[in-house]
């Protein structure tokens, strides 16, 4: 394919090569940076010519990123055993299975502190080579992304060698939805500028230069976006038994008329939560959160979207064609930031965002894991929901009251690892209720989390545990039968099911 009309400067196109060439400047254990947030705009060229070239020569390197990336780069690289760390979050399958044998060492980051991270140096050096995906370079050799943002800015700063893919599968329509800041480090930092959602206080492209590229790589291939779950019944009662608190907070003066900010998790429970604002009574609807799913394209088509500032689009593959086909519009109230600033503390806290996420479990005191199954084995990451967990001015966890057709509770005595804490979140919601527990103790938000949210199989067994627990601590601060605290996960190791025989 002919990249030539969008490398806008004629003297970079001495470096436009094949992905094979660019792929041999990476050596092995260096440290690789590239794009991509959600399978949206990473590269995909030179990790795949990597890939094959690492099957030839065995080595290793360590993969930065964004959060998760698609197929052509995670998939590819694991599948070769091409990488030795990978941070700080991922979805692959391929990736998943090799971290939880051992094969990769994973480090699990909130997505918020990765750029800082690297530039500060606490991430085993700094970035070797930047691998950018590009809908388009200027004239003054600076980048304009794709469909995500990530860490992307911040590794082509801190990168000797820096390889932008160019992807003519991406719409040259998606300049200007960018607005790229990178806060300076302390001891300089400054407060970031932004008081409103949709304050622009950016570039629209990633500062470069001419002298810093060192190859333009050529790309076709498109964002390989997943298919979300269908809207299920569950999904439908969490959101409109959301919905129906929000407006209760309304009347209670604890909320604007209007809500605050949204911010979304990635997946389809998110998105389902999401998509119920579209049939309520909510309008001029802002968003500050990391990515743009297909329920704030519903919101925009209705009218009910004022403003949506995310790190990354991640529709489906139905929802990036509807994106693709009114990029013009979405364009005037969307755009994407550096994942430093979409999930800055500093900015959840000013603007006071409504943060909605998901939980894999949680206890009856309200400590949630969102990382790893039965303890152990860890299936995404944390992602950016404890950047926004403990800063936001409305902390909520969703989850389905029971996994695996009923054999799992999700409300548990004691969680099996902990991602956020009982002092950071304020509302749990399940298909059957909403606990709300602020400003409650320990056993106040035990009896209001069972009573509420769990599912009536595990309700009395919960309600059990929780008043011997009592009894046998004489009403500690956290009541615990330390033995038992644990029990309904070797129960339904050894069993299949955490009901009682």
């Amino acid at each position: 394919m002919d990249i030539k009309d969008r490398v806008r400067n004629k003297a970079l196109h001495a470096k436009i090569v094949s992905a094979e060439e660019a792929a041999t400047v990476i050596k092995p254990g260096m440290n690789i940076g590239t794009s991509g947030f959600t399978p949206s705009g990473y590269p995909k060229a030179v990790p795949l010519a990597l890939a094959e070239r690492i099957k030839k020569e065995h080595f290793q390197i360590n993969l930065w990123t964004g959060a998760s990336v698609g197929k052509e780069l995670d998939g590819a690289l694991a599948a070769v055993n091409g990488i030795n760390k990978r941070l700080p979050y991922q979805t692959n399958n391929e990736i998943r299975k090799s971290l939880n044998s051992g094969g990769v060492k994973y480090c699990d980051l909130h997505l918020s502190h990765t750029a800082q991270m690297s530039r500060y140096g606490f991430l085993g050096g700094k970035v070797d080579v930047a691998i950018i995906e590009a809908c388009a370079i200027t004239e003054e050799g600076h980048i304009i992304p794709t469909t995500s943002m990530g860490n992307s800015a911040s590794f082509v700063q801190s990168a000797d060698i820096v390889i932008v893919e160019v992807n003519t599968s991406q719409p040259l329509a998606l300049e200007g939805m960018h607005d790229v800041y990178i806060p300076l480090d302390p001891p300089h930092r400054l407060p970031i500028p932004i008081v409103k959602a949709d304050d622009r206080i950016g570039t629209p492209y990633i500062p470069c230069g001419l002298d810093k590229i060192t190859y333009i790589v050529p790309c076709d291939i498109r964002d390989d976006v997943r298919d979300l779950a269908a809207i299920d019944d569950d999904a439908r009662a969490m959101s409109a038994l959301f919905i129906d608190f929000l407006k209760k907070d309304i009347k209670a003066g604890r909320m604007p008329k209007g809500l605050l900010p949204l911010q979304s998790g990635v997946g389809s429970v998110a998105n389902a939560v999401v998509s119920g604002f579209a049939e309520s009574e909510f309008t001029d609807l802002e968003v500050y959160t990391e990515v743009i799913q297909d329920g704030m394209l519903d919101l925009a088509d209705v009218g009910k979207l004022k403003s949506a500032s995310g790190t990354s689009f991640s529709p489906s593959p139905a929802g990036l064609e509807r994106f693709y086909q009114n990029i013009d519009t979405y364009r005037k109230i969307m755009m994407l930031r550096p994942q430093e600033i979409a999930n800055s503390p500093e900015i959840a806290r000013r603007i006071g965002v409504i943060a909605m996420n998901t939980a894999i479990e949680l206890d009856i005191y309200g400590n949630v894991n969102s990382t790893h199954i039965m303890g152990t084995k860890m299936m995404n990451g944390i992602g950016g929901s404890g950047d926004f967990a403990r800063n936001a001015y409305l902390t909520c966890f969703f989850s389905t009251s029971t996994a695996k057709n009923g054999a799992i509770s999700s409300i548990v005595p004691m969680v099996s690892h902990v991602d956020h804490t009982e002092h950071d979140v304020d509302i749990f919601v399940t298909e059957l209720g909403v606990a709300d527990v602020r400003g409650l103790s320990p056993k106040e938000r035990a009896r209001v989390i069972i009573e509420n949210c769990a599912h009536p199989d595990y309700k009395p067994m919960l309600m059990d545990y929780l008043e011997r627990a009592e009894k046998a601590t004489k009403c500690a601060q956290t009541p615990h039968i330390l033995t038992e605290a644990l029990s309904w996960h070797t129960r339904f190791i050894e069993t299949g099911t955490m009901k009682k025989q």
